[in-house]
């Protein structure tokens, strides 16, 4: 890559960050007031219904330590409760409470309409180009997608 490119590039994408709210940490960038790693983790929850706290800290890329401190934040909001994983005595298992479904479901409708929004900028003809070049840049830092 040339010396160019990397520097427009990197511009890109730390305007992308400031612009998007991605560097605020205590507010998701759709607006929720609520620390990005506890929405990603509300985000995981959801999708599986059910998920080993263990397996949450590996898809966050997060320390055990962090996500027990963040899950213990989640619990303390009434939107996920902990149980012992079956057949697993240390294992823990992760589930959204009522009221964390209806956050969950909350954030959701802020983050289509957020990410709408923001697509709806980008020229008809380019959108496909563009959501191609963010599965490219998630695939690129090893995260499935």
């Amino acid at each position: 890559m040339q010396t160019g490119e990397l520097d427009a590039a990197q511009e890109a994408l730390m305007r992308f960050v400031r612009n998007f709210g991605l560097h605020q940490p205590d507010r998701t960038p759709c607006g929720q007031p609520l620390p990005v790693s506890e929405a990603h983790a509300m985000v995981e929850i959801a999708r599986e219904g059910q998920i080993r706290q263990v397996e949450l800290a590996r898809r966050l890329r997060l320390e055990k330590s962090s996500v027990s401190r963040l899950v213990t934040n989640l619990v303390n909001r009434g939107w996920v409760h902990r149980e012992t994983a079956e057949g697993d005595g240390r294992g823990v298992l992760l589930l959204l409470t009522a009221a964390g479904t209806t956050a969950a479901a909350r954030q959701a409708d802020a983050r289509r309409a957020r990410l709408t929004a923001l697509l709806d900028r980008v020229p008809d003809d380019q959108r496909a180009s563009v959501v191609r070049a963010l599965q490219t840049l998630a695939e690129a830092t090893g995260e499935p997608f």
